[in-house]
């Protein structure tokens, strides 16, 4: 096979991401500023195998954005599941609200503005999944708020952990995303309450299962 990249085979080889998804995807890439940030095709085939490997009951997500690796894990959740999603920017609330009432899996989400910090305390949960994809300063504040409320052997999913590949680069002293990346991925390796590794898949997934 010729006149493809190897991403585009893979694509061409896995499960399609359907109508929805798709529409969400190229409205994203034609209306978003940043629509890189979405999870994607081969890594919401991804999380939902992840869901139907895994069969959690309860998911929480702490970033949303435009809803897509929501939509994609609540397609592996048994009925019954729920996830918790949040998102911080309430501006975004329109764009998801043009797809996440379409998907014949709507009922097993819960849709949350405002700060993570704030709501996940609030919430009276134990998870089987965790997704962190929000604020990388912030993302060992996530882990350590949320690791009591993960069950033992739960999986804990932390996108963008190799950040452009700016993890091998000594970060700018005003480059406080990539600082927060380094600070939580050297947090993780020290961690002996689980065990981990990082997927070289898109932007880097890094994979914790606790203990």
């Amino acid at each position: 096979m010729t006149g493809i990249t190897l991403d585009e085979y893979i694509l061409s080889y896995s499960d399609e991401e359907g109508v929805l998804l798709s529409a969400l995807n190229r409205d994203a890439n034609v209306n978003l500023l940043r629509p890189r940030m979405l999870s994607g095709h081969l890594q919401g085939r991804i999380l939902k195998m992840f869901c139907r490997m895994l069969r959690p009951r309860r998911i929480l997500e702490i970033g949303t954005y435009t809803g897509y690796a929501t939509l994609c894990m609540a397609e592996g959740l048994e009925e019954g599941a729920l996830i918790h999603t949040l998102e911080i920017n309430d501006e975004m609330e329109d764009f998801i609200m043009k797809y996440l009432p379409r998907s014949p899996h709507k009922e097993k989400i819960k849709l949350h503005f405002g700060d993570a910090l704030e709501i996940i305390p609030t919430l009276d949960e134990t998870f089987d999944l965790v997704f962190i994809d929000a604020d990388k300063r912030l993302y060992a504040e996530y882990f350590d708020l949320v690791f009591p409320l993960v069950r033992q052997g739960g999986l804990i999913l932390a996108d963008n952990t190799l950040w452009d590949g700016k993890v091998l680069e000594k970060p700018h002293p005003s480059d406080k995303q990539t600082a927060g990346i380094l600070s939580f991925n050297d947090k993780i390796k020290e961690d002996t309450r689980i065990e981990k590794v990082i997927l070289p898949l898109r932007d880097g997934l890094t994979m914790i299962w606790k203990k």
